[in-house]
């Protein structure tokens, strides 16, 4: 998508598969800000995004989705605090934890939410 390096980040269960936690993912969820948004807008007509405030723009069916927000955190942290795989930014696992388990507690988590919280789990702690 050639999208500027300093304005995304991916998120959801993507950085689960950077790291070789998850061999595959539904689908890969890509948070940007400024020029990546701008880029962006040209794959699609921005939408509102079913979950928190933010607008995504959905590519092949769904199976990418790309976001100009993530719920309650901030854009720029998440981007800032990303860890780079064969240069493409992906966010922390601990921020992916925290973000699952948040979601989890609010009774929206799904099944794979559980999966993924306990994997991530097992992988940090050693």
């Amino acid at each position: 998508m050639e999208l500027p390096a300093e304005d995304y980040v991916i998120f959801g269960s993507g950085p689960l598969l950077a790291h070789g936690i998850r061999r595959e993912v539904g689908d890969l969820d890509v948070v940007v800000r400024g020029a990546a948004w701008e880029r962006a807008r040209n794959f699609g007509t921005p939408r509102e995004a079913p979950l928190g405030w933010a607008q995504h723009i959905l590519l092949f069916d769904g199976s990418i989705e790309i976001l100009n927000g993530w719920f309650d955190y901030s854009v720029d942290a998440l981007i800032l605090g990303a860890e780079v795989f064969e240069g493409v930014r992906f966010a922390p696992l601990e921020k992916v934890l925290e973000w699952k388990s948040g979601f989890v507690a609010t009774g929206r988590g799904r099944d794979k939410d559980l999966r993924d919280i306990a994997l991530m789990r097992e992988f940090l702690n050693g």
